[in-house]
């Protein structure tokens, strides 16, 4: 699925979409988020979480690297593994707790935690085309081919 955004909301109401399509599975789910830096990762980010109630600030984990959201019917897991220089600096950080049922993972630079994470249920690959930020939407799992299918675009 192809989406171009072209602006900061209609990317957070994509991110919307992607949470509330979220597929009824025992889980984890992962979504990992693909692109540039300033792209829109954190924003898409920003709109799944609010979709799913969290009113607080929503920001790019980057320094901390992780960020929960205990919600109600799932955790968030949302990562930022910008600042990783190997996948290793990963196992300090207790990643293997949240690959549990109940969490949705919002990845961001998933390429930098390699072998360490849950396999992606969907990839959101963000790009910058001058005004707009394309994106593209893809399925590499029977869940995630099930939470593509629920997305209704905004």
């Amino acid at each position: 699925m192809r989406v171009l955004s072209a602006s900061a909301a209609q990317t957070e109401a994509l991110g919307a979409a992607l949470a509330r399509a979220l597929p009824q599975v025992p889980g984890p789910l992962a979504l990992y988020l693909e692109g540039d830096l300033g792209a829109g990762k954190t924003t898409l980010a920003r709109g799944f979480l609010r979709a799913l109630g969290v009113t607080g600030a929503v920001r790019s984990p980057t320094y901390t690297l992780l960020e929960l959201y205990p919600l109600a019917g799932h955790t968030v897991v949302h990562a930022d593994l910008y600042r990783l220089s190997g996948p290793g600096e990963l196992e300090p950080l207790g990643i293997r707790d949240y690959a549990a049922a109940g969490h949705v993972w919002l990845i961001e630079w998933p390429d930098r935690g390699q072998g360490r994470l849950p396999r992606a249920d969907l990839t959101v690959h963000l790009a910058v085309a001058g005004d707009h930020h394309p994106l593209e939407l893809q399925a590499h799992t029977q869940d995630g081919t099930a939470w593509l299918s629920g997305v209704q675009l905004p």
